[in-house]
């Protein structure tokens, strides 16, 4: 089974990612961990993308590719595999279809603009033990101090609302259109087409991982 996960950072794709992962016996495919690993081994499309890097360019769409085609004939990917953050945009997705890569499944975690900003801006965290707090769901016994330290907590700068804004206008623009394309391609029943599912986002863990596994189950 191979699935594409979707949703705005902050979703809570990575959560659920993992679930899918081990509940499927199945990688979890990142383009950042192959990427990676391709330099780090020094293979052909490795040192090539090591060589865009160095010259401070974005990694083209067909680097991208290869990797992804090698990776998917690692014995791990037999059973399938979970794509992470791929693909991330239009030309990614039509060039997985062009290849011949089948997807199953692709599953939207669907969650409001505002409500994101409420998860993510809302976190705080002591950065020398790595525990996270958040001021309205999981509040320090104090405001702004650490329970165990007593020492102060702060708001990475990834977490501000105006970065988190700029996150999901990004989103918006280049990977959400990937809802409307899988939407698409299988109201209008093309041959391959995987099924798309769109999750509410909101409620527990638990409650979003069921939605998750009775959409996975069809």
């Amino acid at each position: 089974m191979r699935i594409i996960l979707l949703g705005a950072p902050g979703a809570g794709k990575g959560t659920q990612a993992q679930f899918i992962s081990n509940e499927f016996n199945i990688p979890q495919i990142s383009t950042g961990d192959m990427l990676r690993a391709a330099i780090k081994a020094r293979t052909p499309l490795g040192l090539e993308a090591k060589k865009v890097m160095d010259e401070g360019k974005l990694v083209s769409d067909d680097i991208i590719l290869g990797l992804v085609k090698e990776r998917l004939n690692e014995a791990d990917c037999e059973n399938g595999c979970l794509f992470d953050g791929f693909p991330r945009t239009l030309a990614q997705a039509e060039a997985l279809k062009n290849e011949g890569i089948t997807i199953d499944h692709v599953i939207e975690i669907d969650v409001d603009d505002d409500e994101i900003i409420k998860r993510m801006s809302g976190r705080r965290v002591h950065l020398a033990s790595g525990r996270t707090y958040h001021v309205e769901f999981n509040p320090p016994e104090q405001p702004g101090i650490d329970d165990v330290t007593g020492e102060p907590l702060i708001q990475r700068d990834d977490d501000t609302e105006e970065t988190v804004r700029k996150r999901l206008e990004v989103y918006h623009q280049q990977t959400a259109p990937l809802i409307d394309y899988y939407r698409d391609r299988e109201q209008h029943k093309e041959q391959d087409a995987p099924v798309f599912t769109t999750i509410t986002g909101t409620g527990s863990v638990d409650d979003i991982r069921e939605r998750i596994l009775a959409a996975l189950s069809n």
